[in-house]
């Protein structure tokens, strides 16, 4: 027999009674019922129900054993009584009387109980993450994330893509965060970086004559931590094309994402056609460039009906170049208790609060209410609410000024009002493409230019844009996909031509000398023929984390830091000891108090 094991603890079942049979695993659960001794053993695959009574020859040393000791037990396999089968459990139908047992490893008092869900303050999980792991629904979870990149892999390959790994360690390139620098022992005063995608890399894979590339890539970036992304690093499903349009990437990408929800998603429904929306159509209706579309609510611009009105705070505002009126509907939300609450949100996040019209019956037919209505009188009312299309028992909420100053809020109270309205359908996916994104943004303090996406993007209209156009009015063929309100994908086509290229940075305000520093293998690489090709990249721990139906993505994660970027596992980051720094010419300045 095996040293430890002839079958796992999730593969015995009724056709082995009789069988000598031996296991190895945790203890999980210890249970005494009237002497006799249950234990729940666990391994990888699953649980098997063992026992030892007063008659077991090894009795008083499976009375020691505690939660999480690792033991090897020997036994014969045994029916459980009718009344006591567990259908929950493959292995449910029987049990196992343990005849022989050796302790493998013996547990200390646990810092945290595997058995159960109890929560515990996400420090100490981190700090022994190595045994939050064992826990059923993390466990879980990191298998989840094993078999959707193994799902991707046999995708992307079915589609005659080919994987190719590229360096960790390489130069600074800007990606939109901040690099993680590495100093070169054998070049004293210089750095390497660890790269923020892949970016270079594949595109000069396309110049190479490649055609298909991906690769599940890690990409390193010193971000700020939130919910949905981790501040060190993360995966992500990293592709590029030759010779393709921006719908070609679209009608690639899209079988492998719904295949993949289709098989992980637990049967909650896919949308199959993925609306393509402009980001200033996103930004009018749900003041987001992720919008979750499974909440119903459009935003639409109310100006007209308060230019001139007797509410003097958007009357007024009106006045100034540049500003407008949005209305969020909420079907439903038609009490005063309602938009009192929703009017303190928008407190909460900084504005002066939000006006709000609610429609009740009055017995002798409908009536607008609120601080609003009174001010604007009833035929603008009503002219509110037929454009909006509500009726009675609903409300709509207004907020006004430069949409860059409110339209943030605007959307985090679009989501909320679908929430508490019962508005939001959660049990399904709903995707959509963002695409239109505008090349240039204008700082609004200094009045610079600079990129607003990804600098290496393809202007929709080339180098006549760049001639003819506003820079402030070009659009580029960069395209997100957002799913459920979170970010799934981002990409473009790329500027795969150096006169175009320099132009693009000579707007942002760097010139060609810049552009050759920074980006100077690529450009050349473009000099020698180089294939129109486009491409785009999927957020592995993002994608699990919407499968697994979490809302923190360190739960998708292995190992994952907590959010001051530190590990709590192993100590990082730490200090360099002096002989590491003078090996590498370097010198700790002292932190200023």
């Amino acid at each position: 027999m095996h040293a430890y094991r002839s079958h796992t603890c999730s593969e015995l079942n009724a056709s082995n009674v009789g069988d000598t049979v031996r296991l190895s695993g945790w203890v999980h659960r210890v249970r005494d019922h009237g002497g006799i001794l249950f234990i729940d053993l666990r391994d990888h695959y699953g649980i098997t129900q063992v026992l030892a009574d007063p008659d077991s020859p090894v009795f008083k040393d499976v009375e020691k054993v505690r939660s999480e000791w690792v033991i090897r037990i020997d036994g014969t396999v045994m029916a459980r009584a009718p009344e006591l089968v567990n259908p929950k459990l493959p292995t449910g139908e029987v049990e196992v009387f343990i005849r022989d047992m050796e302790v493998l490893g013996e547990a200390a008092e646990l810092p945290l109980p595997v058995f159960g869900d109890q929560e515990y303050p996400e420090e100490t999980r981190l700090k022994y993450r190595f045994i939050d792991l064992r826990r059923e629904s993390l466990h879980d979870n990191i298998m989840l994330r094993s078999k959707v990149v193994s799902s991707i892999r046999r995708r992307m390959e079915g589609q005659g893509f080919n994987e190719f790994q590229t360096p960790i360690i390489t130069a600074s390139s800007p990606e939109g965060a901040r690099d993680f620098l590495v100093p070169s022992r054998l070049h004293p005063g210089k750095f390497y970086a660890l790269p923020q995608a892949p970016q270079q890399f594949k595109q000069l894979i396309m110049v190479a004559g490649f055609d298909k590339y991906f690769q599940i890539a890690p990409c390193f970036r010193d971000e700020d931590p939130r919910a949905d992304r981790s501040p060190t690093d993360f995966y992500q499903l990293d592709m590029e094309m030759s010779f393709v349009s921006q719908q070609d990437i679209f009608d690639t990408i899209e079988p492998v994402l719904k295949g993949v929800m289709d098989e992980f998603g637990g049967g909650r429904p896919v949308n199959q056609d993925w609306p393509q929306i402009s980001y200033k159509d996103a930004a009018l209706w749900y003041g987001s460039d992720k919008p979750d579309l499974r909440n119903p609510i459009k935003m639409q611009v109310v100006s007209e009906h308060f230019a001139g009105s007797g509410f003097k705070i958007f009357a007024s505002l009106l006045e100034n170049e540049g500003t407008e009126v949005r209305a969020i509907p909420a079907p439903t939300g038609g009490s005063r208790k309602f938009c009192d609450r929703m009017n303190k949100f928008a407190q909460q996040e900084g504005l002066p609060g939000m006006g709000y019209i609610f429609w009740r019956d009055q017995g002798e037919g409908m009536e607008a209410a609120g601080p609003l209505a009174k001010n604007i009188g009833p035929e603008r009312t009503e002219a509110i609410r037929q454009q909006l299309g509500l009726g009675v028992g609903d409300a709509a909420f207004f907020l006004g000024g430069k949409p860059s100053a409110f339209e943030g809020v605007a959307g985090r109270a679009r989501n909320v009002i679908g929430e508490e309205l019962g508005l939001t359908d959660k049990d399904k996916f709903e995707f959509c493409w963002i695409v239109d994104f505008p090349m240039y943004e204008k700082d609004e303090e200094t009045g610079e230019i600079d990129f607003s996406h990804n600098p290496f993007s393809m202007p929709q209209g080339g180098m006549a844009d760049f001639e003819n156009k506003d820079p402030l009015d070009i659009l580029g063929y960069q395209y997100d996909l957002a799913c459920n309100g979170y970010e799934l994908i981002s990409g473009a086509i790329r500027n795969h031509k150096p006169e175009i290229m320099y132009k693009a940075f000579e707007i942002a305000g760097y010139p060609a000398e810049e552009v050759d520093k920074r980006f100077g293998g690529m450009v050349n690489a473009f000099t020698y023929g180089a294939p129109p090709h486009g491409g785009c990249a999927t957020g592995i721990d993002r994608l699990v984390m919407l499968l697994a139906d979490e809302s923190n993505i360190r739960q998708v994660i292995m190992f994952p830091m907590n959010q001051r970027a530190e590990d709590l596992m192993l100590g990082g980051p730490s200090e360099p000891t002096n002989e590491q720094l003078r090996e590498l010419g370097l010198r700790v300045l002292p932190q200023e108090s």
